[in-house]
């Protein structure tokens, strides 16, 4: 049994903490800064080239082992594992890209590429399910917080890339190999998991008001500072003051934990009846997932919510007074799943399908963003990846804000925001299609916060339905939506289209539209389907979501005896 750190401060301070592996974690983000160099140096096709961007992406979303870890092992230990894979992920890439060792066969690289992005696996996990645990009241906040700086971390990375490692693919992959596991190193023992509120905090919504405040002046520093340096000219020591003052902004969520230290509030938590009446106190060493689900005041409304459901109810009952049987009902929507049984559930796979035709699309462009940019006369793409990291940060930022308001206010289901981005990407991969002049930008931003909406609302949607005990492995089960999407659309699809459309040109590199227009076509049919199956999915959840959020505020419903 876990031993739980009591006090209103420590989950501040792992919030703080979390930003830092959170940016860390977005590391798979930064392949379309060195793919270049893997093409050029190692002389791969554009279709080795996708396959590795598959790789990719498989690691970055297989993380069924950090789910189950994250039940078994205190947070340190889950990053521990990442720390490793990211050093010798990464070190086997920079071997290989700075020719320190020649002839690295190609499989090698698939396999290293694969393990250094499943790192973020575990980094991601373990800040998320911890964070998720410790503000179990806010899951839509935080979800959309943190998601969001990992995908404002493209945007951080080639800060560092173009101010600091002077543009080198080499120079970038040593940093990952090095400057990730020291930072997670650093930030590891201070996320741990903590006695979370069982009533609301006074406090607690201005602080996620701070946090949020300040990612958003990350963002648009970065946005600003990426675009300054590549029309003007910027000194070494004016790009050294400028990555300085991003690592103050980095820094800003760990003053919420010193604010608290300095000036203690005695503020008592806000009861709401309407949201958590019967939160048990347990020992110090209660299991946190036990404390988190314990019988509440809605458990009455959930049932008779359920009572439709249970025909042959009167008998069972007969049956169990007569001591026939011993009743072992199955966990209701909104309760605590295993993962067996929630694999089994219409709403999982519609969730997932739903999820995987939205990111699978997303991350196929910005697989091959590059090759997008140079095949439409964008030679720089820096501007491009910052624009579609500031417009994902936003996105999953947005995503967990918005559907947290809507939900609470209305009690309407968060997919319906994936219905309404999904649209939007079909008209974005229409814009793509056509290549008219000066639609690239503007559809790499829409694309962007279209993208992250998809993360933003998977997240908490996944621990709304089907509990948070189990919360690591089946929010990272749904994660697979992401690398199956790639390989089916990257790797299959749109390479092969791109090297069939340069092999018409007579070379390695295809230019002009037609380079992936069959591919962008293709994928706005996908986002129809997306859309009609998200639309089936809110339709068929919002009874929970009324049950879940009557009255205004989250309700901890009843887990069922298994």
């Amino acid at each position: 049994m876990a031993v739980l750190k009591a006090g209103s401060r420590p989950p501040w301070v792992g919030l703080g903490a979390a930003v830092w592996v959170q940016i860390a974690a977005g590391n798979a983000y930064t392949f379309p800064l060195y793919s270049h160099a893997l093409k050029s140096v190692l002389g791969f096709s554009q279709q080795q080239l996708t396959m590795l961007g598959v790789a990719n992406d498989i690691g970055e979303n297989v993380g069924i082992l950090p789910g189950i870890a994250c039940n078994k092992f205190p947070p340190w230990a889950v990053l521990l594992v990442g720390v490793f894979a990211s050093f010798c992920g990464y070190g086997v890439l920079w071997l290989a890209v700075s020719r320190t060792v020649l002839s690295v066969p190609y499989w090698v690289l698939w396999l290293a590429l694969c393990v250094a992005t499943n790192s973020s696996a575990w980094f991601g996990t373990a800040v998320l399910v911890t964070n998720m645990r410790n503000f179990p009241l806010s899951r839509g906040t935080v979800a959309g917080l943190l998601k969001g700086y990992v995908g404002i971390s493209a945007a951080v990375f080639t800060e560092v890339y173009s101010m600091l490692l002077n543009d080198s693919a080499a120079d970038l992959l040593l940093f990952m190999a090095l400057g990730i596991p020291i930072t997670c190193l650093a930030m590891m023992y201070l996320i741990r998991a903590c006695t979370p509120a069982s009533e609301v905090d006074s406090s607690e919504h201005i602080h996620f008001l701070f946090a949020q405040a300040a990612s958003i002046t990350l963002a648009v520093y970065l946005l600003t500072t990426t675009i300054l340096k590549d029309i003007l000219y910027l000194s070494k020591s004016l790009s050294y003051i400028l990555v300085g003052i991003m690592v103050i902004f980095l820094m800003s969520p760990l003053a919420i934990p010193i604010k608290m230290t300095i000036f203690p509030a005695n503020n008592k938590p806000i009861h709401k009846t309407s949201s958590i009446d019967n939160l048990v106190e347990g020992d110090s060493d209660t299991n946190q997932t036990d404390l988190l689900l314990t019988p509440s005041s809605s458990a009455a409304q959930l049932d008779s919510y359920y009572e439709s459901e249970d025909i042959s109810e009167v008998d069972m009952l007969l049956a169990v007074g007569e001591g026939a049987i011993k009743k072992k009902r199955k966990p209701r929507r909104g309760e605590d799943f295993k993962f067996r049984e929630a694999i089994i559930k219409a709403d999982f796979w519609l969730l997932w399908v739903v999820y995987f035709l939205g990111v699978g699309s997303g991350v196929t462009v910005l697989n091959n963003l590059a090759q997008i940019g140079v095949s439409l006369g964008v030679n720089d793409t820096t501007i491009l990846l910052s624009l579609f990291s500031f417009c994902n940060f936003l996105g999953r930022l947005g995503a967990g804000v918005i559907s947290e308001y809507f939900v609470r206010s209305k009690a309407i289901p968060r997919t319906i925001w994936m219905t309404v981005t999904q649209v939007i990407m079909v008209v974005t991969y229409l814009l793509y299609a056509s290549a008219l002049n000066g639609t690239l930008y503007v559809a790499t931003g829409l694309l962007g916060v279209c993208y992250g909406v998809q993360f933003g609302i998977m997240i908490p949607t996944s621990s709304e339905l089907f509990g948070l005990r189990n919360f690591g492995i089946i929010f990272n089960f749904m994660q697979l939506g992401n690398p199956v999407g790639a390989l089916l659309f990257s790797g299959l699809l749109a390479g092969y289209v791109y090297d069939t459309e340069a092999a018409k040109q007579q070379g390695s590199s295809c230019l002009g539209p037609n380079c992936f227009r069959l591919t962008f076509l293709f994928l706005a049919g996908a986002c129809v389907v997306g859309t009609v199956l998200s639309i089936i999915l809110t339709i068929r959840i919002r009874p929970v979501y009324q049950m879940l959020y009557a009255g205004g505020s989250f309700r901890l419903p009843q887990t069922a005896g298994h």
